[in-house]
This record gives C-alpha cells, sequence and structure tokens, in this order.
C-alpha cells in the first residue's frame, strides 16, 4: 500500500507552526528589548520570559518534529528545481536553528549562573558548570544563532509572499487554517 502525501498541512502541523513563529517572533523581539536594558525588575521579568519562551520553544520543537516524523507533508509545488531545493535546505536549517538557538541560550544561563525555573514552577538542571570565559562564548552564539534563525525566518515568509502575491500557486494556503 502507497501512501500519498495530502495536498496541504493538517491542524497539528498548523497549530505547531503558528504557536512556533508566535514564539520565536516573540522571543527575538523581546530578547533584542531586554538586551540593553539597564538592570532593573522590568529587566529581570522580561530575562525569565525570554527563558521561559525558549524552553517552550525546545519543547514545541521537540514535539513538533515527532509529529513530522510520523506525518507526510504536503508534496512539493510545481517550481524550479533550485527552488525545491532552497526551501528543503531553509527548513532543514530552521528545524536545527529551533534546538540550537534554546540551547546555546540555556547552556549560556547556566554558565552565567543564572537558574532557570521555567514558568516560575519548573527548575531545569544547568547545561553546563558556571564559567564567565564560558558565558561570553555561549552568549555570543546564542546572539549569532538568534540572528541567523531570524534571517532564515525572514526568508521564509519572503519566500511564502512571493509564492502568494506573484507565483499565486496556493502554496500559502496550504498552511493557513480555514483556507482550501
Amino acid at each position: 500500500m502507497t501512501s500519498t502525501a495530502p495536498s496541504r498541512y493538517g491542524a497539528v502541523a498548523m497549530a505547531f507552526h503558528w504557536l512556533l513563529a508566535l514564539a520565536i517572533v516573540g522571543a527575538f523581539s523581546v530578547g533584542l528589548y531586554m538586551a540593553d536594558l539597564p538592570f532593573s525588575l522590568t529587566r529581570v521579568k522580561l530575562y525569565n520570559w525570554h527563558k521561559w519562551t525558549g524552553v517552550t520553544i525546545l519543547l514545541l520543537s521537540a514535539l513538533r518534529l515527532l509529529w513530522r516524523l510520523g506525518h507526510k507533508p504536503p508534496a512539493d509545488l510545481p517550481m524550479p528545481a533550485w527552488q525545491a531545493r532552497a526551501a528543503h535546505l531553509t527548513h532543514g536549517l530552521l528545524y536545527l536553528l529551533f534546538f540550537a538557538v534554546p540551547l546555546a541560550g540555556w547552556a549560556y544561563s547556566s554558565a552565567k549562573g543564572f537558574p532557570i525555573v521555567w514558568f516560575g514552577v519548573i527548575p531545569l538542571p544547568d547545561f553546563v558548570p558556571k564559567d564567565e570565559a564560558l558565558a561570553e562564548t555561549l552568549k555570543a552564539a546564542h546572539k549569532f544563532l538568534a540572528f541567523g534563525l531570524a534571517a532564515l525566518v525572514l526568508a521564509h515568509v519572503g519566500a511564502a509572499l512571493k509564492h502568494h502575491f506573484i507565483d499565486r500557486d496556493g502554496l500559502l494556503q496550504r498552511m493557513l487554517p480555514g483556507t482550501r
């Protein structure tokens, strides 16, 4: 029995996609805003929200990957081979960074000596030992990876909009709830 790919993404895949999209944009925005704030209660609160969002992104990414391994995505639409390769490469890099960015942030927080207590309730183990030099390296890695993720997200959005407004091939509707 051969299974064929569906013509659009299912509700669970869409939910993972849009939840992660919101969480990533939120975490990146808060990260940009909080980075240059002077030490204050607001900055501490924002750092905690940023960390909680990062852990949530990590968890959602793991669940999304497990879901994806058991559920075939829609077949590629007709497009030039280079575009299909670019799309698959971009998706692969996005998945990689869904894990790398929060893990680098968690490692940075651990190396800095700031524990992560998810939503103020669940303490997470330190990822690495406390080490100021390592913390600086991990901070730079987290920032570099986060900006890389942001760039890929912008490319992903740009490609989706190009397919929607220029190619008019229905690609975007495959990930939008309530459309056919």
